[in-house]
């Protein structure tokens, strides 16, 4: 979609700079703002770290909302680099499918729910002792606002720029889309702070998002699963009691892998048998 009448070599690579740019000075912005207005209010605030609230919920809010701060960057990258229509990162017919994406978000949880139970099911075999412990209603509800609130856009803000800008950049300069996958999903993984079997399901999630969006002509696919999964993630969070640990990531259980593929699987059946019986459109005309 990046290769139009007027595309240049430089177009890319500006944009890329302008990409990183923005979204610092965004996130800047947004930092300074937050931050002036919890002064006001009398929120207790904290630098430590990413962290900045020492309430959770209000931290994890924020730093949503920083992550959500992407999309109208890239968007507008789009714009005034590239010099086309803003909708077309979102998919061949420029703009976001919406009844394709609903369509998907269901296909999403349902592979969600069965990889989970996959994984559930591979923890109970192997003897590993099961942690989680219900911190309550209003704690979870309050959170669960947040989190459905907000996680859909910070979900789709990491599609639009690894899935959206990279693929479509490097696109710009070659056919063969593997090497924008591996790219983007190793910038992807970069981005979280995972470790062991963790950067192993980051980066894989980031190759089926990347293929996906091609098979399918869009980033509503992806955006999708992202989201039902970050959503399912942090509910976990938020009914164990513990929004601290929310944004922390690390090592991941190898049990997690079977969870992973389980859903890879379920979801890449569903979603192009979908997509084929829907004629989803999947290339620009």
């Amino acid at each position: 979609m990046a290769r139009n009448a007027i595309n240049s070599w430089w177009r890319p690579i500006l944009g890329t700079v302008f990409l990183i740019v923005g979204f610092l000075i965004s996130s800047l912005v947004l930092g300074l703002v937050v931050g002036l207005l919890a002064r006001m209010a009398g929120i207790p605030m904290v630098a430590e770290g990413s962290r900045v609230f020492t309430d959770p919920l209000l931290d994890v809010a924020f730093q949503l909302l920083v992550l959500a701060a992407a999309i109208p960057v890239v968007l507008g990258t789009v714009w005034l680099v590239q010099r086309r229509r803003p909708g077309t990162v979102s998919s061949v017919v420029g703009r976001l499918r919406w009844r394709w994406l609903l369509t998907c978000v269901p296909l999403g949880l349902l592979a969600v729910v069965v990889g989970e139970a996959a994984q559930q099911l591979t923890v109970f075999l192997s003897g590993e002792p099961v942690t989680y412990e219900w911190g309550g209603w209003t704690p979870f509800l309050q959170a669960m606002a947040v989190i459905v609130l907000l996680v859909p856009f910070q979900a789709a803000a990491e599609e639009y720029v690894f899935r959206g800008w990279v693929i479509q950049a490097f696109g710009a300069y070659m056919r063969n889309p593997w090497p924008a996958f591996i790219i983007g999903s190793a910038g992807f993984a970069a981005l979280h702070g995972y470790t062991d079997w963790g950067i192993a399901y980051v980066f894989g999630f980031g190759i089926l998002s990347g293929w996906l969006a091609v098979r399918t002509g869009g980033l509503e696919a992806p955006i999708a699963l992202h989201v039902v999964n970050n959503v399912v993630a942090f509910g976990f969070s938020a009914a164990d009691g513990n929004l601290d640990g929310a944004l922390e990531q690390g090592s991941l259980p190898w049990q997690t892998v079977v969870g992973t593929v389980v859903q890879f699987a379920v979801y890449t059946i569903v979603v192009l048998t979908f997509a084929r019986k829907s004629a989803v459109q999947t290339v620009s005309r």
